[in-house]
């Protein structure tokens, strides 16, 4: 017995689009695609460059306001 959901579609739609994602998957490397793309983005580079600011600044202020220092 064939399982329905196995079996290919009809039609060979080609997705260029989502090539590279399918293959990262299929190598299962999908989180080091995600973050090669982020990376290759400036606007995502400045987003974590202000998120990993941010969170500095929280431990630094928790650090100072229990007085652990």
């Amino acid at each position: 017995m064939s399982d329905p959901d196995n079996t290919p579609t009809g039609g060979k739609q080609d997705w260029e689009g989502f090539r590279e994602v399918d293959r990262a998957i299929a190598e299962n490397r999908l989180t080091s695609y995600t973050w090669k793309k982020i990376w290759a983005d400036p606007w995502e580079r400045r987003g974590i460059y202000l998120f990993a600011a941010l969170f500095l600044a929280f431990v630094v202020y928790v650090i100072i306001y229990d007085g652990l220092i």
